[in-house]
């Protein structure tokens, strides 16, 4: 059986029909759903295994990338996200989504209402758009059998920053919370640009939630998974490409539920 996959979009999501594609892909049935066929009834959260918040500039990023979205979950559909988390049932935001789900509470702590960190403008002081390298940290649902895996993803953000006071950074770290991390071409976490792109502190690319149900990254796995994405693809590029790993895992594991 297919897992069925809620890509949820609204207006300025523009990554969604590749975020479905990667999913179907990797053997899910992802449906595009708008964000008004939940908050009146017409489809259900509990009725998907997964849920994704992809890519996008979600209501033009008016106020700061992601809230207004952010605040429609919290205050439209507060039960129903709680349940889905309740039920064991992951969460994946990438990009834009990522944005969300710090604004929703739910990363880092899967605490609806309750803003621990964020994500600030580049420290550039513009949009950045490029293939970036990322170690991956700890164990996850996503991350299963991937860690210290070094991977290449496209990063496309002008508010990309990790930021949380050291008091919750101290925590993330001590709890494993670290999914993906920049890193140099020796494979070094960096805070130099470019190959951290935003200035991130710890050169956080990505986070779970205690539980590790709950993902967020900035750059986007949607955009390799097929080996002709990558910039380099005619020069012989070695191995699958990057992205698939992450959904096949979700999937997986969404299939087991």
């Amino acid at each position: 059986m297919k897992p069925p996959v809620c890509v949820l979009r609204t207006d300025g999501t523009n990554c969604d029909l590749e975020t479905a594609w990667a999913f179907e892909k990797c053997g899910g049935a992802p449906q595009l759903v708008h964000v008004n066929e939940l908050r009146t009834g017409s489809r259900k959260l509990a009725d998907f295994g997964l849920l994704v918040i992809p890519g996008g500039f979600s209501y033009g990023d008016d106020v700061h990338s992601g809230k207004i979205l952010a605040v429609e979950l919290t205050s439209f559909l507060r039960e129903a996200l709680a349940g889905f988390v309740s039920r064991g049932r992951p969460v994946l935001g990438i990009c834009n989504g990522f944005q969300v789900l710090v604004r929703t509470g739910l990363l880092p702590y899967a605490r609806i209402g309750e803003i621990a960190a964020t994500l600030m403008a580049n420290d550039s002081g513009r949009f950045e758009c490029r293939w970036v390298r990322m170690r991956v940290e700890g164990e996850s649902v996503f991350t299963r059998g991937l860690k210290g895996r070094t991977v290449t993803f496209q990063a496309a953000h002008g508010e990309g920053k990790f930021y949380a006071p050291p008091e919750t950074l101290a925590d993330i770290e001590a709890s494993g919370q670290v999914a993906f991390r920049y890193v140099d071409r020796s494979g070094a976490p960096t805070a130099a640009y470019p190959d951290n792109p935003n200035g991130s502190l710890n050169a956080i690319a990505g986070l779970t939630d205690p539980s590790g149900l709950i993902l967020g990254l900035m750059p986007h796995p949607e955009r390799f998974v097929e080996t002709t994405q990558h910039p380099n693809w005619r020069r012989g590029l070695e191995g699958e490409p990057d992205g698939l790993a992450l959904f096949r895992n979700a999937i997986r594991y969404a299939r087991e539920l």
